[in-house]
């Protein structure tokens, strides 16, 4: 999803110029023309969608300054960046002090402010991933570090949560790559155990001759090749969190010792004389279904029951399409981040065929498919040519890959564009710019830029006049999905109408 910018600004013609520039570099846009409106806003839930803010020093009531150190109280992390028409070196130091990451002498080149912006978001973007990254490594990751704010996964985080808090044995159940260990994670973060030990064993992976070693320990010499005293996970996670994955895989030999475990709180190493007393919480997951697993044989009863105290399933991704735009984006992110790109987002159809399609592999499969891209990509927005694999679907809903589209390309553009107006009327003098006289207006009357919807819905009904309503031949035109094209006619309440 596109991140949004707030422009605080006394001046409407500077709040403008700038909001034409984030605009066509694909940002969201809000506005505040001082600065105690601007810290009410972010004040309130709306202001939780600004991702960064450009400010004006030089403003009547809550001067710049004393607007960034509010806004340090408010969101200490908020990128800002300064705008002012005087500038002198005590200026800038004094706004690096106060937390800005980058000054602007106006004027400033549009080229000049879309790196900036990109820049300082990057920044942003890597300080949380390194903070997430440190969070893990401690052991100490939150709900709040998790993708999902759609109904669904808010249900499964909630009960995770709860049962955080206690020490209760958790199943987690689930098709291969929907998160389950994320979850066990955040489970350990948020319990009494954050910051201990969190041990991960993939029980599909353990050698069959070795699982009770790797699991429960050996002394020396208890078998051949048994050369030194080996702990086992369950002593390694003493105090903290063991995670049981694919905890259907487990050998029935191993399973009887598994169980003694979680009845006595102890495990029996090869070899030792004596039970070692462990102090761990189990959290197990499946893909399987382990009922059925039972009822073949091939999992322990008593054992099931011990471990399904807490079942909780997570959904597969097909399920919660409503956290696919969240998850591009955070991955998008993370890619750029980690491999130094600058992608700003995806294009709105490409993101429509995203949502549609099955994703068997789910969350994991989603991320491979956003790195793959995200290095493919030679342009500012993933489109379709970034997404090969998807080449059936793309053309089943009529998206062709079209040229890349740059940032600097657009921003030049702007910078044409913008020098162009020295031609035009005064305001108040009737003025209106067309693309083709008469058809479609990129200023009103008063000589002031129109807003984009307005400008797109006028470009649709143009074109849907000019190619007879047929709509495959419009959003081939516009450079649209079928799908995007009905959905803006639909909510713009556009008429199609063909003759002949």
């Amino acid at each position: 999803m596109a991140k949004t910018i707030m422009i605080v600004d006394d001046d409407p013609t500077q709040r403008r110029l700038m909001q034409a520039v984030c605009e066509r570099a694909g940002y969201f846009v809000m506005h505040a023309d001082d600065g105690q409106k601007a810290v009410d806003i972010l004040r309130s839930p709306e202001g939780q969608a600004v991702s960064l803010m450009m400010l004006d020093l030089m403003m009547p009531g809550l001067d710049g300054m004393d607007t960034l150190e509010q806004v340090r109280k408010i969101r200490d992390n908020l990128p800002v960046i300064i705008l002012t028409a005087r500038g002198g070196i005590d200026t800038v130091v004094k706004a690096m002090q106060k937390g800005a990451v980058d000054f602007f002498v106006k004027p400033v080149s549009p080229e000049r402010v879309i790196v900036s912006i990109n820049n300082a978001l990057n920044m942003k973007t890597l300080k949380s991933e390194v903070s997430r990254l440190q969070r893990k490594q401690v052991n100490a990751l939150s709900f709040d570090d998790l993708i999902g704010n759609g109904g669904t996964m808010r249900r499964v985080f909630s009960m995770a949560e709860r049962a955080a808090k206690s020490s209760i044995p958790i199943l987690i159940t689930g098709e291969s790559g929907t998160g389950k260990e994320m979850i066990a994670r955040a489970i350990q973060g948020t319990s009494e155990r954050s910051g201990a030990p969190f041990i991960t064993v993939n029980c599909g992976a353990l050698p069959e001759n070795l699982v009770e070693s790797i699991l429960f320990g050996h002394e020396k010499g208890s078998f051949t090749g048994a050369h030194a005293k080996h702990i086992g996970k369950f002593q390694e996670a003493d105090g903290g969190t063991i995670f049981l994955d694919e905890i259907g895989e487990l050998p029935l030999d191993a399973q009887v010792k598994l169980l003694r475990v979680l009845q006595e709180s102890e495990v029996d190493p090869i070899g030792s004389k004596a039970p070692v007393k462990v102090n761990v919480r189990i959290v197990s997951a499946t893909n399987r279904d382990l009922a059925d697993e039972v009822s073949r044989g091939t999992f322990r009863e008593d054992l099931y029951y011990r471990l399904n105290v807490f079942p909780m399933e997570v959904p597969p991704l097909r399920e919660r399409k409503e956290d696919i735009p969240e998850l591009v984006t955070h991955f998008i992110n993370r890619y750029n981040a980690e491999e130094g790109r600058d992608v700003s987002g995806v294009q709105h159809e490409v993101m429509d065929v995203l949502i549609e399609q099955p994703w068997p592999g789910n969350v994991r499969q989603l991320e491979n498919a956003i790195f793959r891209a995200v290095v493919l990509c030679e342009g500012s927005y993933l489109t379709a040519a970034d997404f090969p694999f998807l080449a059936h679907e793309f053309e089943a809903a009529d998206i062709h890959a079209g040229p890349p589209v740059h940032v600097d390309e657009m921003t030049s553009s702007l910078a044409r564009f913008e020098r162009g107006r020295e031609d035009i009327p005064a305001a108040g003098e009737g003025a209106i710019v067309s693309l083709e006289e008469g058809d479609l207006s990129i200023f009103d009357r008063e000589g002031h830029l129109r807003s984009l919807y307005d400008i797109e819905k006028d470009l649709i009904t143009l074109a849907l006049d000019t190619y007879n309503g047929q709509m495959s031949e419009v959003a081939r035109r516009l450079g649209i999905g079928r799908s995007t094209l009905y959905r803006k006619v639909r909510e713009q309440g556009l008429d199609v109408k063909r003759t002949g």
